[in-house]
């Protein structure tokens, strides 16, 4: 009877723990961009001064001491980063992947998808940082059987194991990677619904019962795979920079947004958060509660005194261009990428006007500048060549060439083309002012358009042709702009525009203010 008795109850216990729910902390960050040291309320570098006072947000050591912290406080935790860890700093200039490599693997990350800045140095150097790191980079929607350097390599995804339990880890590259980046001629990217689709139902087939997805493929974008896929638990975003919270009205959405039943987060950029999400599943596999919040990486946060260490020792070699001051602003000098991706911003001037000012005596009238290769404010002050760097991480060159007044009209279709997106293609401008209407359908939104003649604007002609200056990522079509590559008479191997955009603040007596003055106008 006894023994009965025992076997009944070891039954009993046997179907609870089946029945167990199964609780999953899943830690992310994305868009990091080399900000290994703290940034300041601009997101751009921080003074050591300032940081001690308490004024600056994120960097790795902080990061490290929330990770720690964090993993501690659950029984099953993963690290994951939806992409983007290039580029950004002379961090990245200097040392391209090795030190987010070695970053990474030192706080641990189980697994991250490649971002499109991955691709910024080619398929060489992303191959580079992946025969370093100890952890599996992720892409399902691109074919890169051609591209020796990284065929066999990238993985669709992966199956890992937390508790027992086996978790699906699934990753998403943006679709228009090529026009964003430098990929080359042998990756080919596809639309990330079927391609995420298919990993899903594999895995599924493979009794995998939790599926994480970590999409560098933007908010927005997010939300369209997962009211179009079935199977998905979690989306964790990257690439729209797009900060969520259930606490702050000024964010973008909630954390996390359900949509289909899938709980999608995104915790902003360059480190200044931690995104935590609690998900707990039943016994099949089903997300039953999950909650969370952006731990914010302020002086609140201790910075972990290794990681500290050995980014101090990384940044010597950068200290001598960084320091060196090039000029004076008046006044903080406004990058930020909600306004430079959507409207006239005074970054966009800075540099349109910078631009312009090199090459107007080559018969030059129009500079082009993408919003998205604007990467931080400045503040007001002295102006060191290192602030100018991280606003132009991109060693792009200035690029002149020919349009005609019909094309010029084209390119700006394909700036404002797609807004609401956030996309980087938004076109910062000198030379021109336009207006336009984000009611009218794309590819019909520019209303008017005038070019600066003899000191006076006048609307442009469609046949006669112009001079234009702009970047050499651009005029390859870079941001959808392929009416620059039928471009006449270019010249592609200007000087470096930090160097240009350095000069010229340098040239400005008295200091620089920055301003804005209507060229770029919008109506309805």
């Amino acid at each position: 009877m006894k023994r009965a008795l025992l076997a009944a109850a070891s039954l009993i216990a046997f179907a609870g723990a089946a029945q167990a729910d199964y609780r999953l902390t899943i830690l992310h960050t994305n868009d990091f961009h080399s900000r290994f040291e703290p940034i300041n309320r601009f997101d751009s570098a921080c003074k050591e001064e300032d940081n001690q006072a308490g004024k600056c947000f994120g960097g790795s050591a902080r990061l490290a001491t929330a990770i720690a912290a964090a993993r501690a406080a659950s029984n099953n935790s993963i690290l994951v980063d939806g992409g983007d860890q290039f580029q950004g700093t002379l961090f990245y200039t200097y040392y391209k992947g090795r030190l987010a490599a070695e970053m990474m693997n030192r706080l641990g990350y189980d697994a991250m998808t490649v971002g499109n800045h991955e691709f910024d140095d080619g398929p060489e150097v992303l191959r580079g940082f992946m025969d370093a790191v100890k952890f599996p980079v992720l892409m399902s929607n691109a074919d890169v059987s051609a591209e020796p350097r990284l065929a066999g390599v990238i993985r669709p995804s992966v199956v890992i194991e937390r508790g027992g339990e086996r978790i699906g880890l699934i990753g998403l590259t943006p679709q228009d990677t090529a026009e964003l980046s430098s990929p080359g001629p042998n990756v080919r990217f596809t639309d990330p619904v079927p391609a995420v689709q298919a990993e899903v139902d594999r895995l599924t087939a493979e009794g995998v019962n939790k599926i994480i997805v970590l999409s560098h493929s933007g908010y927005e974008q997010d939300k369209e795979i997962a009211a179009r896929t079935r199977g998905i638990d979690v989306i964790v975003g990257g690439h729209s920079h797009t900060y969520l919270s259930s606490a702050d009205p000024k964010a973008s959405g909630p954390y996390p947004t359900f949509v289909n039943g899938v709980a999608i987060v995104q915790a902003y950029a360059y480190g200044k958060f931690l995104g935590r999400i609690d998900v707990t599943f039943d016994d099949e596999g089903r997300v039953v509660r999950a909650s969370g919040e952006p731990l914010l990486m302020d002086a609140a946060v201790a910075e972990e005194a290794g990681v500290k260490a050995r980014i101090a020792e990384a940044a010597v070699p950068l200290e001598e261009i960084r320091r060196q001051v090039v000029a004076e602003s008046l006044a903080p000098i406004d990058g930020d990428r909600a306004s430079c991706r959507a409207r006239e911003c005074e970054m966009g001037n800075l540099v349109a006007d910078a631009m312009l000012a090199r090459v107007r005596d080559q018969g030059i009238q129009i500079a082009i500048q993408n919003g998205g290769g604007l990467r931080a404010s400045i503040d007001a002050g002295p102006v060191t060549m290192g602030e100018i760097l991280t606003v132009l991480p991109f060693q792009n060159t200035l690029s002149t060439f020919q349009l005609t007044g019909a094309q010029v009209i084209e390119a700006l279709e394909n700036g404002v083309s797609q807004v609401e997106e956030g996309a980087g293609r938004f076109p910062q401008v000198a030379g021109l002012r336009f207006v336009w209407s984000p009611a009218r359908p794309a590819g019909s939104r520019i209303l008017s358009v005038e070019v600066l003649e003899d000191g006076a604007f006048v609307p442009i002609d469609p046949q006669k042709v112009y001079g234009v200056v702009s970047n050499n990522f651009m005029r390859a079509g870079g941001d959808g702009y392929k009416v620059f590559t039928r471009a006449m008479n270019a010249y592609d191997f200007g000087p470096g525009l930090e160097e240009v955009v350095a000069g010229y603040l340098a040239a400005q007596q008295g200091g620089y203010r920055p301003y804005l003055d209507g060229r770029i106008r919008q109506e309805g």
